[in-house]
């Protein structure tokens, strides 16, 4: 049976999910980053205003890119290779990843990454000289990496978005009183298998279909 993801799983909800202590909101920047799935294009704005647009290549359904709200952690020229000519390290807490150059700008545009934003050379060397760390990067667009796939089955060990979905949906309900971080912990695991118990599913510890709907995260 075909499941469509419900509107309460849109991206305003996902990004107040995104609340946690890693995350500084209070950032004193009147700089920040905003990165459009949707469209591949990535903003600078400063004082409400864009200073600077750029083409992105972001991940692919099966490598899909954090979406949320997330700070520059780190700055590095010395990546190199696929990574182009400079690196904004994110501090995702499922993963590494980052915003960086590529040595394929033809593909510029395209949903090719693991996960990371890739721009091309000379736009991410202008977007490294005026983006501290510390700067806020609002990531925005769909759960699974272009909106086209069905939601994965989760299990101990799985990481992303998803994951995060579910833990919130857990914690709303009483069950899970860990970190909302994505990464499907013992905890989690514990979570998922007192909800299969409360609603008479065979008690697996994983989330699939039938764990979605009954969340309330697919329809």
């Amino acid at each position: 049976m075909k499941t469509n993801v419900l509107f309460a799983v849109k991206i305003f909800l996902l990004i107040s999910l995104f609340s946690f202590s890693s995350v500084n909101a209070e950032s004193g920047e009147n700089v920040y980053i905003k990165v459009n799935l949707w469209s591949n294009e990535l903003y600078v704005i400063k004082n409400n205003k864009v200073i600077g647009e750029y083409p992105i290549s972001p991940g692919t359904e099966e490598s899909p890119t954090p979406i949320g709200i997330f700070k520059v952690v780190e700055k590095s020229k010395a990546w190199g290779g696929g990574f182009g000519t400079r690196w904004l390290g994110l501090n995702v807490p499922w993963g590494e990843y980052g915003i960086h150059g590529t040595n394929k700008p033809g593909l510029i545009g395209k949903n090719v990454s693991s996960g990371c934003v890739r721009m091309r050379n000379e736009d991410v060397e202008a977007l490294f000289e005026i983006i501290p760390e510390g700067t806020i990067v609002y990531i925005d667009g769909p759960v699974t990496g272009m909106g086209k796939g069905e939601f994965k089955n989760l299990s101990f060990g799985s990481k992303g978005n998803l994951v995060q979905l579910v833990q919130e949906r857990l914690k709303a309900l009483g069950l899970y009183n860990g970190m909302v971080s994505g990464i499907y912990d013992l905890e989690t695991e514990r979570a998922v298998k007192k909800f299969q118990k409360i609603n008479r599913l065979p008690v697996t510890g994983g989330v699939t279909v039938r764990e979605y709907i009954l969340l309330g995260l697919l329809e």
